[in-house]
């Protein structure tokens, strides 16, 4: 099948050469068929597209990024950035296709021959063609598509989890930067799960998985219909909560010990924690700071508190 495809492009390159219209195919150069060429062996059967426009039905993901309630309900996430795609394509999330120039489908190469799916699809377009897709500058001309996999069993995670844990847990973030940020410093500081609330966005769309540079495919999340409810089992077994929560009797972080299990509990800057999950906490904890500063930016307050938490770690 590769080399039927390999033969057909190159036919369609012949026949449209002598006419002085290219189309655009000058892009599929001597670099993209050697590259072609070698996608005959590897673990990932891939089935390479050469496209010309976006207007095919097996490409409405990609022209869709601002549909995120499409996206969820279809069980896709959308990786925007080259970061982020080499870092899916090294995930264990299954990955549906990707749409990259010739440059990216060379660079690529390895890691789309190491996916365990028996297929794969690649799609290849020139830089003009990916340019008419909203948000070019993010994608940077390569993109691909994965499946947000089923989320882990709490109980589960809690056991498999070494101790102490550190855990962080959010409530009511809308902000999908914000989101993929707390990811990100999960990530980064070695907490062991994060704990999405009911009321905040999802950490797979596409902002998210970019703010989290792509760590959301690595740092275990867990989506949760209750976050007071678990809070509450949290306690019930003995693990700490800490409320974020700069308010007056709130301790001071450095003063804390955070050595031992504990889950660190973020809520968005404007309204902080409602009543009924700081309710499910055993302490409010603040960062000290001058008196015309109130608060920080969730992302920032995550990173500081995660970092305290494994400095006192060791």
């Amino acid at each position: 099948m590769v080399a039927d495809s390999l033969t057909a492009l190159a036919e369609r390159r012949n026949s449209v050469g002598t006419s002085g219209d290219n189309g655009g195919w000058e892009v599929f150069s001597a670099l993209f068929i050697a590259a072609f060429a070698r996608f005959t062996s590897g673990v990932a059967t891939l089935h390479i597209k050469p496209i010309q426009a976006l207007d095919a039905p097996e490409l409405v993901l990609y022209l869709t990024l601002r549909r995120i309630d499409e996206h969820e309900r279809a069980g896709v996430l959308v990786a925007a950035n080259i970061k982020v795609v080499k870092r899916l394509l090294a995930s264990r999330f299954a990955v549906e296709s990707a749409l990259l120039t010739p440059a990216w489908l060379a660079q690529l190469e390895p890691l789309l021959r190491a996916r365990p799916e028996p297929e794969l699809r690649v799609y290849i377009a020139d830089q003009k063609v990916l340019e008419t897709i909203t948000g070019y500058t993010l994608h940077q001309g390569a993109l691909a598509v994965g499946r947000i996999p089923p989320s882990p069993d709490f109980a589960a995670l809690l056991q498999s989890a070494p101790r102490p844990l550190l855990l962080a847990a959010v409530e009511a973030i809308a902000s999908a930067e914000n989101l993929g940020a707390v990811v990100r410093s999960c990530a980064a500081f070695g907490a062991h799960f994060l704990i999405v609330g009911e009321t905040c966005g999802s950490p797979f769309q596409r902002r998210a998985v970019s703010g989290s540079m792509g760590t959301i495919f690595e740092q275990p999340v867990v989506r949760v219909a209750n976050l007071v409810e678990k809070l509450t089992a949290l306690r019930a077994r003995g693990i700490r909560c800490l409320a974020a929560h700069p308010r007056p009797g709130a301790k001071n972080l450095a003063a804390v010990d955070l050595r031992g299990d504990c889950c660190l509990v973020f809520g968005a800057e404007g309204p902080g924690l409602t009543a009924p999950v700081l309710a499910a906490c055993d302490d409010m904890v603040e960062i000290p700071m001058p008196s015309h500063m109130n608060s920080l930016n969730v992302a920032a307050a995550t990173a500081v508190f995660l970092y305290e938490a494994t400095r006192q770690r060791g």
